[in-house]
């Protein structure tokens, strides 16, 4: 069985390309998730992600990694081309500490903030 992963040419890599997407000042958020986005050149979604080392130890920092690549993977089909995306864990909930957050509960605020995201840029 082939493995399904997100490949190298969707993701961002360095802190320039962090640095450019932060500098765009795109922001969403909600309980879970803050999600910044900037346009890109290459016309496929590219995703960065920043865990911080408060959310856990380096395994539960990872799971939430892994976790939230496989929603950015499963939901390209809704996610808007173009566009360079950085999502960022937010402390507020409790779930976070104890590593309780479950595939579904990423999901769905990350949907949620990408049809704000929408939105946002249809206006524009």
């Amino acid at each position: 069985m082939r493995r399904r992963y997100l490949p190298k040419s969707s993701r961002l890599a360095g802190n320039k390309a962090f640095k450019t997407v932060l500098a765009r000042k795109l922001r969403f958020s909600n309980e879970l998730l803050t999600l910044y986005l900037a346009e890109n050149k290459c016309g496929r979604p590219r995703l960065g992600l920043s865990v911080g080392k408060s959310l856990g130890t380096s395994v539960q920092r990872n799971r939430f990694k892994r976790l939230l690549r496989e929603v950015f993977r499963q939901t390209q089909d809704q996610v808007p081309a173009g566009f360079d995306y950085v999502l960022m864990l937010s402390k507020k909930r409790g779930n976070l500490e104890s590593g309780k957050l479950s595939y579904k509960q990423l999901k769905d605020a990350f949907i949620g903030l990408v049809a704000d995201a929408k939105k946002k840029i249809e206006k524009q």
